[in-house]
């Protein structure tokens, strides 16, 4: 059983980056097909899997195809209840969904004024006030999510679904030097130090951009 996973430039596609961790972190066999999100081909690499038109995308051993990570996630935590997907705990489940539900629809002044990129931090970055309030409500439950976690770095002790889906918040904060809460930047650090984000990250800088995408015009420091 081989799920085929479509993803698209991984320096810059944090919902790829989701999509991946999905299937990586919880020992899911698959294959990595990458689409040309700056390229200029997505529409046509994406065609065999139609309706899809967004990455990231799988494609169930007997061809199915999903799209949106909220379907990837309950999907793959459908098709696998022993791989621990979700938190075991009921309450905690039910709060590990809400997490990823706001992730996938909210902080959208994060999301714009902050492009997810992974090449370097951004220094003197100064955060608008509506990505300052996105950063307060992230803190909240980040903090409530805590109040469920049993031994364990991750937001509900052992890794999880959300932890998945904030990932790309966390470079987000590093990658822009945000400021956060001693806790939340520790769970940043917990994050990107992790095998599979470092493994990611290390496959997305092979690929040179000239220009580089996201120049936010601050300077720059290294990565961690």
């Amino acid at each position: 059983m081989t799920y085929d996973l479509y993803i698209g430039d991984r320096t810059f596609s944090s919902w790829s980056l989701r999509g991946w961790l999905m299937l990586q972190k919880f020992g899911l066999p698959f294959r990595t097909h990458l689409v040309g999100l700056y390229a200029g081909t997505m529409a046509d690499d994406l065609a065999p899997l139609a309706p899809v038109r967004l990455v990231p995308a799988i494609k169930l051993p007997d061809g199915t195809a999903v799209g949106e990570s909220m379907a990837i996630a309950e999907t793959l935590a459908e098709r696998h209840p022993d791989a621990g997907l979700w938190p075991e705990d009921a309450a905690a489940r039910a709060t590990a969904r809400m997490l990823c539900a706001e992730m996938a629809s909210g902080f959208a002044a994060l999301r714009n004024q902050c492009p997810m990129q992974l090449q370097h931090v951004n220094t003197g970055f100064a955060p608008s006030d509506a990505t300052r309030a996105d950063l307060a409500r992230i803190e909240t439950l980040w903090s409530h999510a805590r109040n469920f976690a049993t031994d364990g770095p991750w937001l509900f002790g052992d890794y999880s679904l959300a932890d998945a889906f904030y990932a790309p918040v966390c470079a987000r904060i590093v990658g822009y030097d945000l400021p956060v809460s001693q806790a939340a930047r520790a769970y940043c650090t917990t994050t990107l130090s992790d095998p599979a984000f470092k493994a990611w990250r290390a496959e997305g800088l092979k690929t040179i951009y000239d220009p580089f995408p996201y120049d936010m015009g601050t300077p720059t420091k290294a990565w961690l």
